[in-house]
């Protein structure tokens, strides 16, 4: 089954504590500078289903949930999410985004820069508010490692095991990382013990690298209309992701070992043909497999809690990551 946030039995009161987070991040991006409050505003708006917020409301369900004691992790997670697009759109010098027009695109790269420098700062102010903080330290070795992992790309897809390491090295720190300060910064708003505080992260860290897995699988198998960029685009780009490391881990005389070798010489025609190819060799299924083995293994992190309202919504959440568009 397909799901979408509108399609899970979201208790209402949820859904008001989510609208206040919402009401926050738009509060909080409303600077002196017109320009730094409209730039901001154009990349919050776009920021999604806000997952990693409710992550933290969740988390901090599955202990002694108040929203005023975790109404400021899940404002600064949405925060970090914004800036780290901004800077990643930058960085990639991407147009668009989920088919809007990016910050630099839309304004200029000393905007962007600016912006999501802005941003940052305004999550760390949110941070500082929590109750407990052990959330500033959560959430500033996220954005460390965020940030890190953009200077660890998958250099080639052979040897397999290396190609592996650096992939889960890459969307670890890239993703992951912070669906996993969600859900730990919410279980210690939770008052969460600390192995529960650490189960929460498993269960977070495991969801954020399906999550990408799925973006990175949908890049092969979705249009232009559904993904907001070109299909294969990873491919003109020179990524290398997990479908087309699978695809060839069995087949080492195959071209597309060394394909991404010249991407930027690549036609439309070559990379239709490549997509083609890493569906016949098997890597679209076993990432789609994958992605599932690394969900079970987050949904396990949660049996130390008992069943509860919070924990079947974060198991719903899992299959809505899994099923998006396929």
């Amino acid at each position: 089954m397909t799901h979408t946030l509108k399609q899970l039995e979201i208790p209402s009161t949820l859904r008001n504590d989510l609208q206040a987070v919402e009401d926050r991040i738009m509060h909080r991006v409303e600077s002196q500078s017109a320009l730094i409050t409209a730039a901001g505003q154009h990349i919050v708006s776009s920021g999604g289903k806000r997952l990693r917020a409710m992550m933290v409301l969740l988390a901090s369900q599955l202990g002694q949930y108040r929203l005023s004691d975790s109404l400021h992790a899940a404002t600064a997670v949405e925060l970090i999410h914004a800036a780290s697009l901004v800077h990643d759109d930058l960085v990639d010098d991407a147009d668009r985004r989920r088919g809007k027009v990016t910050v630099h695109a839309k304004w200029d790269q000393g905007v962007a820069l600016m912006v999501g420098d802005y941003l940052f700062a305004v999550a760390a102010g949110e941070m500082a508010l929590a109750p407990d903080p052990r959330v500033i330290q959560i959430f500033a070795e996220s954005v460390m490692t965020i940030s890190a992992s953009e200077l660890h790309p998958v250099m080639a897809t052979l040897p397999t095991a290396i190609a592996l390491e650096q992939y889960y090295a890459k969307i670890g720190g890239k993703t992951a990382a912070l669906f996993e300060a969600a859900a730990a910064a919410g279980m210690v708003c939770g008052g969460g013990s600390p192995e529960e505080i650490e189960a929460a992260a498993r269960y977070g860290y495991d969801i954020g690298l399906a999550f990408q897995i799925v973006d990175d699988i949908l890049d092969f198998v979705s249009t232009e209309e559904t993904l907001g960029k070109p299909a294969g685009n990873d491919l003109r780009e020179g990524t290398i992701t997990l479908p087309l490391i699978l695809a060839v881990k069995d087949h080492h005389e195959h071209p597309l070992v060394n394909l991404l070798d010249q991407y930027e010489q690549l036609s439309d025609a070559q990379v239709e043909q490549a997509i083609s190819q890493v569906k016949q060799l098997g890597g679209i299924d076993q990432a789609i497999a994958e992605a599932r083995s690394i969900t079970q293994r987050g949904l396990a992190a949660l049996d130390i809690f008992p069943p509860s309202a919070a924990k079947e919504l974060l198991r719903e959440i899992s299959e809505y990551v899994l099923d998006r568009h396929f």
